[in-house]
């Protein structure tokens, strides 16, 4: 008997605690009412003593005339049934938790953290002699020095520290010299961003994904007065753009940095400046390719090596040139049409006549290396080509003029003052030291030095906003062989039609073919100037095309 006692209560015990949780399943919903009218009741009367004796009356007042509409509407008193047992349930629902703690560090993971602690006590430590149990210290530990960290793939990814109030934070060399030293002990090849905290004396260090690369010229999908410098990470900006990656048929929406022109822009103009190699030519062809489908484009080349001339001849191309004196008329003709527009602009307000679809088609003036120009106008005493520009600059947000310039930093002494002034957009290409991207951006980025850095990748800052990375898209010259054969496929599939030039006929007799002169057989190779006809399929609104080199000379 004692023998199937035992087992008859554990079975009992089970059968108890079954059906108690069953019960408890079933009565779910009306625990979560319970629990929910318990809150609210709660809340109802906390709200009533907090409210004054003389706001009663006219509370309890308005609360009556409510019921009483309510009453009144078809379905109300359903509807408010309705709406108190939504709130009930929600106020009832399982509150979440604490947070659980986090986990320990493993082992190699405390090793690390001690290392970089002791890395950094040089720095942080106090002078000698210094009262009270110091934060950095050589016997010291980094429980007390390091609030936050994570690992991913067993390097410090992301890292919050305490530092002393003696650490000069204020100076930035100082800054640099610890940034230098946590990039190197936490794991070099990688960037990071460091957040400063001056009034809690607190750094956060985070590493940074890379940036997506291998994305081409390509269509992308923009307001007409919204060109795409490149590609940044995705919690810089809120804007996205569909894009296509080599090798997959579908589009992903990748972080983007947006140059807006146009008359409501507050920054129309754009300045690159890098280093040799480092893609500034690479931008002025990727914003060409986006404006052409939407206006027209003038191309100056100062350096002379024909980094444009696949863009010659081409509908929508108003010139491309590449010696001085095609520069020199390229550039007065800007100028001019500019002055033109802005006239036109002002007869029409004036008349009251003036309509989105009355503007003129938008214009991008792209010059390239401008102080090379410069220097060799001022050593055949010519004016210098950089003040052609002043009026674009000036008026161009105006009359849908947009300029963008490219220079090397070894020209950017050269620059003139309209043209550092006017350019609020800008961007920094090439492996440069913070220094040196804070000089043309106006703020020093939060990130530090690359590794590696490719064509085409460095730093952008609109305005007043804040500093992005960047990384602007394949655009090499399609003539180029060295370049990738897809990408080039790419640009050569972007460009627009050609234009056909007529060709002079030589007349009848060898004297006559002389005094003609030689005929023009399609676009020059590099460093030669392209004629374009004055006034032709080129000339959208009726006006007369920028002159060439050629006529100029």
């Amino acid at each position: 008997m004692g023998r199937w006692a035992v087992p008859s209560r554990r079975h009992a015990r089970k059968a108890v605690r079954a059906g108690a949780d069953g019960a408890l399943d079933v009565l779910h919903p009306l625990l979560v009412l319970g629990r929910g009218a318990c809150r609210l009741a709660a809340k109802s009367r906390n709200w009533w003593l907090d409210t004054a004796r003389e706001r009663r009356g006219p509370t309890l007042f308005a609360l009556a005339a409510c019921g009483v509409l309510l009453w009144l509407l078809p379905y109300g008193p359903v509807l408010a049934g309705c709406a108190l047992l939504g709130s009930t349930a929600w106020y009832g629902r399982r509150q979440a938790g604490p947070t659980p703690p986090r986990a320990a560090p493993t082992a190699p993971q405390r090793a690390r953290l001690q290392a970089l602690y002791e890395a950094l006590v040089p720095y942080f430590a106090p002078p000698g002699g210094a009262p009270g149990e110091p934060l950095y210290a050589p016997d010291g530990g980094w429980e007390r020095a390091f609030e936050e960290f994570a690992f991913r793939d067993g390097r410090i990814s992301g890292l919050l520290l305490r530092y002393p109030t003696s650490f000069r934070d204020s100076e930035p060399a100082e800054r640099l010299r610890l940034e230098h030293l946590l990039a190197a002990k936490t794991g070099r090849g990688r960037e990071y961003r460091f957040c400063w905290d001056e009034e809690c004396n607190l750094l956060e260090m985070t590493a940074l994904e890379p940036l997506p690369g291998g994305i081409r010229a390509q269509p992308f999908g923009t307001a007409p007065d919204e060109t795409v410098l490149g590609f940044t990470d995705g919690d810089e900006t809120g804007r996205t753009v569909p894009v296509r990656f080599p090798g997959e048929n579908r589009d992903d929406e990748v972080p983007a940095v947006v140059w807006r022109t146009g008359p409501r822009s507050t920054e129309p103009h754009l300045l690159a400046v890098g280093t040799p190699g480092a893609g500034t030519s690479t931008l002025l062809r990727s914003l060409a390719l986006q404006a052409l489908g939407r206006g027209e484009v003038l191309l100056v080349d100062g350096d002379g090596n024909g980094e444009f001339a696949a863009f010659a001849a081409r509908r929508g191309v108003l010139g491309v040139e590449s010696t001085l004196p095609g520069a020199l008329a390229a550039l007065e003709w800007a100028a001019r049409e500019t002055e033109r527009r802005l006239l036109a602009a002002s007869r029409s307000r004036q008349h009251g006549a003036h309509s989105a679809g009355a503007a003129p088609r938008p214009l991008c003036v792209l010059v390239d290396r401008p102080a090379v120009l410069s220097h060799l106008a001022r050593c055949r005493g010519l004016a210098d080509p950089q003040e052609l520009l002043r009026t674009p600059l000036r008026h161009g947000r105006a009359t849908g003029v947009a300029v963008a310039v490219a220079e090397q930093f070894d020209g950017l002494d050269e620059l003139t003052g309209a043209v550092l002034a006017c350019t609020r957009a800008r961007v920094v290409l090439g492996a440069v030291t913070p220094g040196q991207a804070g000089g043309v951006l106006g703020r020093a980025p939060q990130t530090g030095p690359a590794a590696e850095v490719p064509r085409g990748r460095g730093f952008a800052r609109l305005g007043d906003g804040p500093v992005l990375r960047l990384q602007v898209p394949a655009t090499p010259d399609p003539r180029d062989e060295t370049a990738d054969e897809a990408e080039r496929t790419a640009v050569r599939g972007l460009l627009p039609a050609s234009v056909r030039i007529p060709v002079r006929e030589p007349a009848a007799g060898p004297a006559a073919a002389e005094a003609a002169g030689p005929a023009y057989d399609g676009p020059r190779g590099p460093g030669g100037a392209v004629p374009l006809p004055p006034a032709g399929p080129l000339a959208q609104d009726g006006r007369a095309g920028p002159p060439t080199g050629r006529q100029a000379t």
